[in-house]
């Protein structure tokens, strides 16, 4: 009898603590410190393929996410000043599904854009290796979107984050670490639920996230089109890309000045009217389906 006693609170403990470590999901145990501080490698046949490619090992970089595709990607600028593609890595696991991330719990992984800066590498991380993704963004935080160590790491496995294996996560780790040294102050980090192409758009239009994956659909369209990192601001509860104004002089609740927006771009696939009408009509201002549902749905914060 105290055999069967002392099993079940041994039972109860192992699955409180599965419980507790889901209520952080993917944030604290990226923070704990290893024993000792890793360093990145970048491999001999990336190093060979940047100089094919005409680009300086320390020169800038910028990533971008698919999720469906399980994809992260590397782009890196060459000696003409744009970027190009140096390298794709799969993903081997994130958590959630397609759509943004709303509330510390949900366990999805963010949808976005956001900045990386040096004092968001972890090099000490649990998880081989670690960088902080920037979630929440001033876009999300207008919306009241929660969370916090949203992270791109190693080890394979994930609560919220973008999983990388070890091997994969090295060279990622290194990229962005020669690229800080060299002198970049902050690396753009493009998180998307599929490659955003018209085609995919159109299969997803009946998804309550089309009108906001439409707006990441600009962004993506003004990084391919100009071949560099677009300016990001947030005003009205929804991003703007390559504003006429400052983002410091724009107020993410605030109505969008008028004209914010540049005028289109040569060449880059535009919204079809319907769709631009629908996506400047929710924008994200709160009336964002998906929040609401699990408003009504959660009863715990995981």
């Amino acid at each position: 009898m105290r055999l069967k006693y002392i099993v079940s609170v041994f039972t109860k403990a192992i699955v409180l603590a599965a419980a507790l470590a889901g209520l952080v999901g993917c944030s604290s145990p990226h923070y704990r410190t290893a024993p000792i501080a890793r360093t990145g490698t970048v491999r001999t046949s990336t190093l060979s393929r940047m100089e094919s490619l005409n680009m300086d090992r320390a020169a800038p970089i910028l990533m971008r996410i698919f999720k469906e595709e399980s994809t992260l990607e590397v782009w890196k600028e060459d000696r003409t000043g744009k970027f190009a593609l140096l390298n794709a890595y799969p993903i081997c696991k994130f958590s959630g599904k397609l759509g943004p991330k709303l509330a510390q719990g949900d366990y999805q992984a963010p949808e976005g854009f956001y900045d990386v800066t040096p004092n968001q590498m972890n090099p000490w991380s649990v998880e081989y290796l670690a960088f902080n993704t920037g979630f929440p963004n001033a876009f999300d935080r207008s919306l009241g979107r929660t969370g916090s160590f949203l992270m791109v790491h190693g080890g394979c496995e994930s609560v919220g984050c973008y999983a990388m294996t070890d091997y994969e996560m090295e060279e990622i780790y290194g990229l962005a670490d020669e690229a800080f040294k060299g002198g970049q102050d902050k690396i753009q980090l493009e998180a998307f639920p599929f490659q955003m192409t018209a085609e995919n758009l159109a299969r997803h239009a009946d998804d309550p996230n089309a009108p906001f994956w439409d707006m990441l659909k600009k962004g993506s369209d003004a990084f391919l089109a100009m071949g560099r990192p677009p300016t990001v601001g947030v005003c009205g509860q929804r991003y703007v890309f390559n504003p006429v104004l400052a983002d410091n002089d724009l107020d993410p609740r605030a109505p969008c000045p008028l004209g914010i927006e540049p005028t289109p771009i040569a060449g880059a696939p535009q919204l079809t009217p319907a769709i631009a009408i629908q996506s400047d009509l929710m924008a994200y201002r709160g009336d964002d389906p998906i929040a609401r549902e699990i408003n009504k749905n959660f009863r715990a914060v995981h």
